[in-house]
């Protein structure tokens, strides 16, 4: 690459992780308000799903071949579609949308540095080592109201436990595409195919459903933006970036969701704005903008 062209491709990178950094933040908050309907989480899984199959079947009908028998894609599907939305949208039932943000995509430089050093052999420079402390006190800050007992209403924690675990579920899908390699579209169209197969018969035959106990227009909300906006277009822009800017680097990146999510859920959710929370932004944008930063030799 000319030294001309790798700046253009660092910049390409960046605007495909802020693309994605902008949709995810949505996705938190669309989430959330389905969370807060009388749709089940399964719901809102199918919905998504259904919806992206049904946009990317044809474009999938020539796969490459043995695609279908390619374990490796299959256990991305599991982990990367499967596994993730059943916990993130069953911890959008019981936990706000700021927790919600910062237990997942806040925690993905602590995730996938450490995975990324276990699988990959690839040990985390200073700099970033140094950019995880403000977001482990900003994490720290959010929960310390839930875990102290401080927080009024009903408890959060297994909303919590389950977003956190959503969180490990993409930080190991996104090392394992890193060291995989695998083309985006491609894996955008399997993930969301394989998923789609998995889960859907599951769904219909013995999981809770509330799909007529809500108005069509959230059936429609959930169905678009979550298949289209997360799934397709999110895919597509997370992985360019993973493949320009390297997992650690777009995790890093991925922490500023949390400000956007939890700014977003106090006019849209009417979700409060502590003063725990506030500092718990803060300090994941901190160190979300210290661990992106170019490293110095």
């Amino acid at each position: 690459m000319t030294q001309a062209a790798q700046p253009r491709n660092v910049a390409i990178g960046y605007a495909a992780a802020l693309g994605t950094v902008a949709i995810w933040a949505g996705f938190i908050l669309i989430a959330r308000l389905g969370g807060k309907s009388a749709l089940t989480g399964w719901d809102i899984v199918a919905l998504r799903l259904g919806t992206a199959a049904i946009i990317l079947l044809p474009f999938s009908l020539k796969l490459p071949p043995g695609t279908w028998r390619d374990a490796r894609l299959w256990t991305l599907s599991i982990i990367g579609g499967v596994v993730f939305l059943i916990l993130a949208y069953a911890g959008f039932k019981l936990a706000p949308a700021a927790h919600g943000g910062i237990l997942m995509p806040g925690m993905q430089p602590f995730l996938v540095t450490g995975l990324a050093w276990l699988l990959l052999g690839t040990r985390p420079p200073r700099q970033r080592v140094l950019s995880l402390m403000p977001i482990a006190l900003g994490v720290a800050c959010v929960a310390y109201p839930v875990v102290t007992g401080h927080h009024t209403g009903p408890s959060t924690l297994p909303g919590d436990l389950m977003l956190l675990s959503a969180g490990i579920a993409w930080a190991t899908y996104s090392v394992l595409v890193k060291k995989w390699v695998y083309d985006a579209w491609l894996l955008t169209r399997f993930v969301a195919l394989a998923s789609t197969l998995l889960f859907m018969p599951v769904y219909w035959l013995w999981l809770p459903k509330g799909l007529d106990q809500v108005p069509w227009s959230m059936l429609v909300l959930q169905a678009l933006y979550q298949g289209i906006g997360p799934t397709i277009v999110a895919m597509i822009l997370f992985l360019k970036a993973v493949a320009i800017l390297g997992a650690e680097r777009m995790g890093a990146l991925v922490a500023l969701v949390p400000v956007l999510a939890g700014l977003g859920a106090v006019p849209l959710l009417d979700e409060p704005l502590t003063p725990w929370l506030v500092a718990g932004l803060a300090l994941v944008s901190l160190g979300a903008w210290l661990a992106s930063r170019p490293v110095r030799g």
